[in-house]
């Protein structure tokens, strides 16, 4: 959530902003900023929502300047508007944050009691009030940013322009992530290597407590007093990245790409001339855990209880997950030789993070699957486990959840293996499944229009909606609500089929759709006896089959959707994509955003 960009470049540099935070927009945003200095005094243009209205205000009220800030926010401390839009300034500095200053009541009655006037509702402006504070007690900029981090707290990343200062930018991180750009005779600062592409590969990411002086000639880094240094490293993520080629959305064309990226990850994972795991060295030893425990947010936790399913059955090794918001603050024991699986597509999540380090303070050994290997998440764990997804730009996660469950299950075969529960065939048959796996899914996507017209005809118009499963088919449920939800913004709740008699059958009327996922496996007749239930009390039915289950059930349903039959342990993964596309038909047929959902981000970096 939130975006960041700075530059101090040889032209005018608002372009270069504003085309960064273009790339910013899929992390979510209400409003949005920029700043520069104009004959060394600081000029801002602000707006609330999107980028376009910014784009207006700038066509018609030009911002010139070599040395600028630019910020898309998404509220937290303060209603959305142009008031609490960053940058957030005084008169001698402009400040762009991310994340939440938790003391910033006590900073604030500080400052207010110094005679202090602030103009905005934000927890930022503490930061601006602080720093302008400290410059006035005869500080240089770089003793102001050093004193006021040791004041600050909270999770944060920040940068910082000030005035009468050409030549310098400040920016610093605490929980939030944020990078530098190298570039000639320029520098960038961002909220990472997406928003810095189109200047730059030459990267540096910046360590918790780190802060961060810029100049043209590049950067130097601080850790309280003492200068640290950082690698510079070449990112691999280039402008091209960011089109939504042929698609109408970028959630469209990136349920379009799983095929392919599910392709680029089992490369890494299998070797298909012998149709065996090929993991990565760990630092475990499979043999000796004691125990499993994994930990996610939204739908990267769904991912998480697909996995206990694999985990339990492939490597019968017990497994704990645990929603990383509630991880550390139920303190859990854990036990001696466990290990913790973080998976996030971030990588920055905030609360997967907490919950990595309160599991690495009790002694686990953690692995972290995340889709970018320079984040946080992955720089903490003992050994990442990465996912080939790309750049995931649309909210609604779709190719990097597919990608993560494709690299659990690779785990828990191998875990398998080495814990001497799977056989050398078994591991060759379930390897070989996950081979045929992306021409499966391109067959899915290929039934686009019969997913179109149950999102127009049935789901649209709904407003409540039900998703039932059992076993690993229940978290696809669960996902498949969650994606409805998200982008449709239709009330959608996901059950296991045994609980619809436990309460949620109270719901079912003529008027409420019930979507069944239920592949042919070894708890097809149990989700059959709750389709029958639904049906008997007029719930209108979408059924996610194969053509057996199809077969037995599909003249009773609203609409079925015949899927390709495949081996159960793989069947999560493929009726992922159905439960994606008819949440993204709804949505369309709705007219929502689709790719921007309200209130919503896609790296949630604050609690």
């Amino acid at each position: 959530m939130c975006g960041i960009i700075g530059v101090i470049g040889n032209a005018p540099v608002t372009p270069s902003l504003v085309e960064a935070l273009k790339r910013l927009e899929y992390r979510g945003y209400d409003s949005a900023g920029v700043a520069t200095l104009v004959n060394g005094h600081i000029e801002r243009r602000r707006t609330e929502g999107k980028l376009v209205n910014l784009e207006a205000r700038l066509a018609k009220d030009p911002l010139p300047g070599t040395i600028g800030i630019g910020h898309t926010r998404w509220a937290t401390h303060g209603k959305p508007s142009e008031r609490n839009a960053h940058p957030i300034a005084t008169d001698q500095v402009a400040i762009v944050h991310n994340g939440i200053i938790e003391n910033f009541q006590e900073l604030k009655n500080e400052l207010v009691a110094e005679g202090r006037r602030f103009d905005s509702d934000t927890d930022t402006e503490v930061v601006a009030q602080l720093l302008t504070s400290n410059l006035e007690r005869q500080m240089s900029p770089q003793q102001a940013m050093g004193k006021a981090m040791e004041r600050l707290r909270g999770a944060f990343a920040l940068v910082a322009l000030f005035t009468g200062r050409h030549d310098i930018l400040m920016g610093a991180r605490r929980g939030s992530s944020l990078a530098v750009g190298h570039g000639d005779g320029e520098m960038y600062i961002g909220t990472d290597a997406l928003a810095l592409a189109p200047f730059t590969k030459r990267v540096t990411y910046l360590e918790d407590d780190d802060w961060v002086v810029l100049t043209a000639k590049g950067a130097t880094i601080y850790q309280g007093q003492t200068e640290v240094k950082r690698e510079v490293r070449q990112s691999g993520i280039s402008g091209a990245m960011m089109g939504k080629g042929n698609h109408r959305h970028f959630m469209l064309k990136e349920i379009h790409e799983q095929p392919s990226v599910i392709g680029d990850t089992l490369q890494t994972y299998l070797e298909p001339a012998t149709r065996l795991v090929t993991l990565p060295a760990l630092p475990c030893d499979w043999t000796k855990v004691s125990r499993l425990t994994m930990t996610a947010c939204g739908t990267a936790f769904y991912a998480c209880m697909v996995a206990k399913y694999w985990f339990e059955r492939l490597a019968r090794l017990p497994v704990d997950i645990e929603v990383a918001s509630e991880l550390r603050y139920r303190e859990p024991p854990m036990s001696e030789n466990g290990v913790c699986i973080a998976v996030s597509q971030s990588g920055e999540t905030v609360d997967t993070l907490a919950a990595l380090r309160y599991a690495k303070a009790q002694k686990q050994t953690i692995l972290s699957v995340v889709n970018v290997p320079e984040s946080a998440i992955a720089r903490e764990s003992h050994a990442v486990l990465p996912t080939l997804a790309g750049p995931e730009i649309g909210v609604a996660s779709t190719k990097a959840f597919t990608t993560q469950l494709t690299v659990l299950l690779a785990a828990a075969i191998g875990a398998g293996r080495a814990r001497r529960n799977l056989s050398r065939e078994e591991e060759m048959r379930l390897a070989g499944a996950l081979i045929e796996l992306p021409a499966h899914i391109n067959a899915a996507i290929g039934m686009e229009e019969q997913f179109r017209w149950i999102g127009q005809e049935i789901l649209a118009d709904a407003r409540d909606v039900l998703y039932i499963g059992r076993g690993s088919s229940f978290p696809i449920a669960l996902e498949g609500a969650l994606k409805l939800k998200e982008i449709s913004y239709i009330h959608a709740e996901g059950y296991a089929g045994g609980e619809m008699k436990h309460g949620p059958i109270a719901l079912i009327d003529e008027m409420v759709p019930v979507v069944v996922v239920a592949p042919s496996d070894a708890v097809f007749d149990k989700i059959a006896s709750n389709f029958e239930q639904v049906k008997a009390r007029g719930g209108k039915l979408v059924l996610l089959s194969d053509a057996e289950g199809v077969s037995r059930l599909g003249s009773q349903a609203a609409a079925s959707i015949i899927l390709p039959r495949v081996e159960p342990a793989v069947a999560p993964i493929l009726y992922t994509v159905p439960v994606q596309l008819l949440a993204y038909y709804t949505a369309v047929a709705k007219g929502t955003d689709v790719d921007q959902p309200r209130n919503l981000a896609k790296s949630v970096t604050v609690e």
